[in-house]
């Protein structure tokens, strides 16, 4: 049995993943903003469950994660889950909404690895990092997401690089477009909900699907995990044919360089 610190456990990837982990006898430690769904959810589930309920930007999250894992006793795996994004041209986005998402999608992932790895060295534990393939390629309309999913990206692939020595295993997913929460509370340029619906590339992937696919890669210490393909061959084309690809992306996405 091993311990899982799942973030954003409460609704969309983070809860699928709490059920394949916990299906396969392991214990979790999840954590959301959602108190009322994270206490609903650790009902579902039943054992080997521990809840903590805290928004990961707050001043004390960092802290209480880690003093709750020290509760528990052990942390086999770290899960970098909880995401935020927006839907707004980055001319008509309040630069707080660029830093609320950056501080979400980055820095938290980013300060609870540190602060958690002295006790993924003793377990020589997985750090997972769900990533998005708009870390990879240009989105329009999605600038701050963008850019703090690339963040995310650098730091953790130098992290594995650097900890690697140390026995860390880093697996970053890149998924694309996902049937989940995350979009349906998208940012737009004011703070408040985004006014207009997603544009999409290819296929809407299941949670649940994704969810088994990234257990099935942490078992495996794989060290990416790439569940879309035609995304990802659209990422490549961004660095082999980058005007090809901006032309096919104002088509795709002509909704969003509207929005004014």
């Amino acid at each position: 049995m091993k311990t899982v610190l799942i973030t954003g456990a409460a609704s969309g990837l983070g809860w699928e993943l709490s059920k394949v982990f916990h299906a396969r006898g392991d214990q979790l430690l999840l954590v959301d903003r959602d108190e009322d769904g994270l206490s609903q959810r650790a009902e579902e589930l039943g054992e080997r469950v521990t809840t903590l309920a805290c928004d990961l930007v707050a001043d004390t999250a960092i802290t209480d994660i880690v003093r709750a894992v020290e509760h528990a006793g052990a942390l086999d795996v770290l899960v970098n889950n909880a995401g935020i994004t927006q839907r707004s041209l980055a001319a008509e986005t309040d630069p707080a909404v660029m830093k609320k998402v950056m501080a979400v999608d980055w820095q938290a992932p980013m300060e609870l690895a540190l602060a958690l790895l002295p006790a993924l060295y003793k377990t020589r534990g997985s750090i997972i990092n769900i990533g998005s393939m708009a870390g990879w390629m240009p989105v329009p309309g999605r600038a701050g997401y963008c850019s703090a999913k690339s963040a995310l990206a650098q730091f953790f692939e130098v992290l594995r690089m650097e900890e690697a020595a140390n026995g860390i295993h880093v697996l970053m997913v890149y998924p694309s477009f996902l049937d989940t929460p995350i979009e349906k509370n998208a940012l737009g340029g004011d703070g408040k909900p985004a006014k207009h619906a997603r544009s999409t590339v290819g296929r809407i992937d299941s949670a649940g699907a994704l969810a088994r696919d990234i257990v099935c890669a942490l078992d495996k210490r794989k060290p990416r995990l790439f569940p879309n393909r035609f995304t990802l061959f659209a990422s490549i084309l961004w660095r082999v044919a980058p005007g090809l690809f901006q032309h096919m992306a104002g088509k795709r996405f002509a909704v969003e360089l509207e929005q004014r």
